[in-house]
């Protein structure tokens, strides 16, 4: 097999490396994966969960392009909820506890059974070169495996150090050595790159817990699914989690080992990630707040093993066995595992082009943490995109690239490149202009016809997408054009204390007022019959409800969306060069020389170019 040079090898086996390597032998590329623990493939290094926050928003669209994420996490999950309910649907995001050793093993189950790909277990150490492109890599036996191109989602391990209390040694994850050599060469080509940190919570033996003590997080009562796909059903039975707080004796204890804490003394100079902080962190950082939320979630259907949510910590281990024994139903806790912070190499994105290949060396692609950001769904996401465009790139076609205002994919992937980032990433709603665009519901119809084209999604999907778009344009249209009587409809608003109608109104008026629901006309003859006859399902019925009650949001960021299109279309040559125009501002032409943005919308969203400086481009370029 290292006779043959592979159109695409992968480097690392995490989420980003499993949907890369997925992507590029679905696309028909020769593919080989190289790992250096074959059995980790897919490996859910933190907590056993996926989705959540904007996140679960990542997740359906990895499922709309036809990646795997989806479907392994609603095989082995434990658990699904909605979260933000009672926000707008711009902000309701899925999220599932999974049961962590089914989902490494069912990515691997998924991975041998894509055609086009092939398995190598070894430390990959040097990459190799010829000219300005990439050839292929070493590994650490001496084997030199051939490739016209290379995604490297090499996760926490470049040089990775791992630190309990004052203990730190050589690790990328508990239990398994670093990786050694890419960052050496990498930066002997001029690459720049630094370091940042993250880190991760006691594991614990829940027969010691008192559940009692604690507050009951159950699953939806109608639990979905993430994928679009029939290949996955609703979880008929679920496993909940538990909340519980840290108290007041519990940071006096966590105090007590500040002194050797490697946050505090020193010896971890990078930076962790602003928005999932270690408990020390947090509450030296907030020393006014009494607790600090802590979420007892299950590793498994069977098994004991309890990952302790907003307790990650690097402190020593006595302490941090002693500070969790003060959180109410954790007296008698067990560990299983401390807690431990973890620094590794990064290497800053705006070294990238919208596709992840990198602008130095023609053919590298760089996806996942590597690239600075934090969370499986976030690496995953640039793994299935970095393999697309890996495998675009040997057949010598055009990028796949997805814009703000069609993905947050796109919106993750421009904010790396564009703005770079000096802290581990994470994706929020608030990040996406475009969320009411982007909800979690409409995916499908986003993005499928896309992967269709690209050859990533197949027939059935698109099918079956265009069959439920169907049903949500018929029902919407329904609505639109029926009229309801006062007398069917005056009661239902009475009951839920909207003004009664004195005449007839068409159902869609109706139902854009925000205390009515689609389900108040569920029992209407008219509405009934027409959901009967056109097998008419719950999803259909939300998003129709979503179009009717958003229409005017919605028709405005089309709108917005429209005007950053013109922008789009207006390029920038590729060697552009900014020192000459003397008009822009100096931090401007700094700027733009670095990033080299390939569009003027691309250029607006850099910081520091003003909308005067946009105007000069725009002289520039002949508009």
């Amino acid at each position: 097999m290292f006779n043959q040079q592979y159109d695409v090898i992968v480097v690392g086996g995490g989420h980003a490396g499993a949907e890369a390597a997925a992507a590029a032998a679905n696309l028909g590329s020769s593919t080989l994966l190289v790992t250096m623990n074959l059995q980790n493939i897919g490996q859910m290094s933190c907590n056993p969960a996926m989705g959540g926050i904007a996140k679960g928003q990542i997740v359906r669209e990895i499922d709309a392009l036809g990646g795997y994420s989806g479907i392994v996490s609603d095989k082995t999950a434990i658990q699904f909820k909605m979260l933000n309910r009672s926000k707008g649907p711009a902000m309701w995001s899925p999220r599932v506890q999974s049961d962590r050793m089914l989902f490494a093993a069912e990515w691997r189950l998924m991975l041998e059974q894509t055609p086009n790909l092939d398995f190598y277990q070894d430390m990959v150490s040097d990459l190799l070169f010829e000219g300005d492109r990439v050839a292929g890599v070493k590994t650490s036996l001496g084997i030199e495996i051939k490739s016209r191109s290379v995604v490297l989602t090499s996760g926490t391990f470049l040089n990775g150090l791992i630190h309990i209390g004052e203990k730190q040694f050589g690790g990328g994850r508990a239990g398994e050595s670093a990786s050694f050599g890419i960052t050496e060469r990498l930066s002997s080509l001029g690459f720049e790159h630094g370091r940042m940190k993250t880190g991760t919570p006691p594991r614990v033996d829940g027969r010691s817990l008192d559940y009692s003590k604690m507050v009951e997080q159950p699953g939806d009562i109608n639990p979905s699914t993430f994928s679009y796909l029939d290949h996955t059903a609703p979880l008929k039975e679920q496993r909940s989690c538990h909340m519980t707080y840290t108290n007041l004796q519990v940071h006096d204890l966590l105090r007590e080992g500040f002194d050797r804490s490697p946050m505090f003394n020193g010896r971890i100079k990078s930076i962790g990630p602003r928005y999932c902080p270690s408990v020390e962190d947090k509450i030296n950082r907030f020393a006014d707040k009494s607790r600090h939320q802590i979420f007892v979630e299950p590793e498994g259907w069977n098994t004991v093993e309890v990952y302790v949510n907003g307790f990650s910590t690097s402190l020593p281990e006595e302490i941090q066995f002693k500070a969790l024994r003060a959180v109410e139903g954790f007296e008698a806790v067990k560990f299983f595992r401390p807690g431990y912070a973890i620094e590794y190499d990064y290497f800053p994105p705006t070294q990238l082009k919208h596709t992840l290949e990198t602008k130095p060396i023609k053919g590298l692609f760089f996806a996942g943490q590597i690239n600075g950001t934090t969370g499986y769904e976030e690496a995953a996401s640039q793994g299935l995109m970095a393999g697309i465009n890996a495998h675009q790139h040997t057949i010598n076609a055009d990028p796949f690239i997805l814009s703000r205002d069609e993905a947050y994919i796109g919106v993750l992937i421009d904010d790396l490149i564009t703005k770079g980032t000096e802290e581990p990433y994470r994706m929020f709603t608030s990040r996406a202009e475009y969320r009411t665009l982007l909800r979690q519901d409409n995916a499908d119809s986003r993005l499928t016809p896309k992967a269709y084209a690209l050859g990533l999604a197949s027939e059935d999907r698109l099918r079956q997408m265009e069959n439920q778009a169907a049903k949500s344009d018929g029902l919407l249209s329904f609505f639109k054009k029926t009229s309801i009587l006062p007398a069917d409809i005056n009661p239902i608003l009475t009951e839920k204390n909207s003004a009664p109608v004195n005449q007839s109104l068409k159902m869609s008026k109706v139902l854009s007022r925000p205390n009515i629901t689609i389900d108040d006309f569920l029992s209407h003859d008219q509405v009934a019959s027409f959901v009967a006859d056109n097998e008419i399902d719950k999803t259909v019925l939300e998003q129709v409800e979503i179009q009717v009650k958003y229409a005017g949001y919605i028709a405005k960021e089309k709108l917005q969306a429209d005007k950053l299109t013109q922008l789009e279309h207006v390029p920038i040559p590729e060697n552009f060069d900014y020192v000459k125009v003397k008009s822009l501002s100096y931090e401007a032409r700094q700027k733009l020389t670095q990033i080299k943005p390939v569009t003027i919308a691309q250029a607006s969203r850099i910081s520091g170019v003003s909308p005067s400086d946009l105007s000069v481009l725009l002289v520039y370029m002949g508009r």
